[in-house]
């Protein structure tokens, strides 16, 4: 599609999330004949979660309420997504979170503390917890509950986990997800 006349504005930023890392070279070619720079971002694992009905049952559930994120939350996830903090991230948290499924857990100022996320593409992702919530098992709730919605109506469940991020890489093992290691994936900006 990159190589088709008109198909892609090369005037304009964009993001290729998730592409096999083998069609680096060729994409590469194609946009310095355009003209374009390309940068990429993010290593990543493709874990997916071949046996659903495998996940744990939720210890200490009832400690928290877990919820989903509303519009007045896209500002507190943009703040601390790694990505986020601009305008851009804004408007696609935004998104995000309007369109797609989002659980959470709040604290008593129903403010999150806890969250995931689906992206465009239903990879879960942007899981975070607020440093003085950690260690109480909230992501591990909120991947439980979210990978288990995702197969009750038969969406495969899967993520990208950054290469270095080997908190992430345990947590989703521990819940019975597993690499597929014969792909590797990048993100790529266009500039």
């Amino acid at each position: 599609m990159l190589g088709v006349e008109n198909a892609v504005d090369w005037s304009t930023y964009f993001l290729i999330a998730g592409c096999d890392v083998s069609h680096s070279p060729l994409m590469k070619e194609i946009a310095a004949s355009r003209g374009v720079t390309m940068k990429g971002s993010s290593l990543v694992h493709l874990m997916t979660l071949p046996e659903p009905n495998q996940l744990p049952e939720l210890m200490n559930s009832h400690l928290f309420r877990v919820s989903v994120l509303n519009v007045s939350h896209v500002d507190v996830v943009n703040k601390a997504w790694k990505y986020g903090g601009d305008e851009k991230g804004y408007k696609n948290i935004l998104n995000l979170i309007s369109h797609f499924p989002t659980c959470c857990i709040t604290d008593e100022n129903n403010q999150p503390v806890s969250w995931v996320l689906l992206y465009d593409y239903c990879a879960i992702g942007m899981l975070y917890t607020h440093p003085e919530h950690r260690g109480k098992g909230y992501a591990k709730a909120l991947v439980t509950t979210m990978a288990k919605r995702l197969h009750s109506q038969n969406y495969p469940v899967y993520c990208f986990i950054e290469e270095y991020n080997q908190i992430s890489y345990n947590l989703f093992t521990s819940l019975g997800f597993t690499e597929y290691p014969s792909y590797r994936a990048e993100w790529y900006e266009f500039i």
